[in-house]
């Protein structure tokens, strides 16, 4: 499945780079429903997730506008040290 041209693909991904592990997810999951048939493993595939990350952004996102999580992000991590 081919769903959108290589530009629009590459604007995606530094886009969900771009975000955070919360709103990956979410992004991810409404990439997928738009898609419908497929679209969980085309998006999967694109952003490089497991599709279970995608079922968990669905779940976050029929939560809202209820967010336990709102206003918490984790933090990343220190880097490694030489």
């Amino acid at each position: 499945m081919q769903a959108y041209a290589s530009e629009i693909e590459c604007h995606m991904q530094n886009f969900y780079r771009s975000l955070s592990e919360k709103d990956r997810r979410r992004y991810a999951a409404l990439e997928a429903e738009k898609l419908g048939h497929g679209g969980i493993s085309y998006i999967a595939k694109l952003f490089q997730c497991k599709p279970d990350t995608i079922a968990v952004g669905w779940s976050d996102i029929e939560r809202l506008p209820d967010d336990q999580a709102a206003g918490r992000i984790r933090e990343k991590g220190r880097p490694k040290e030489s």
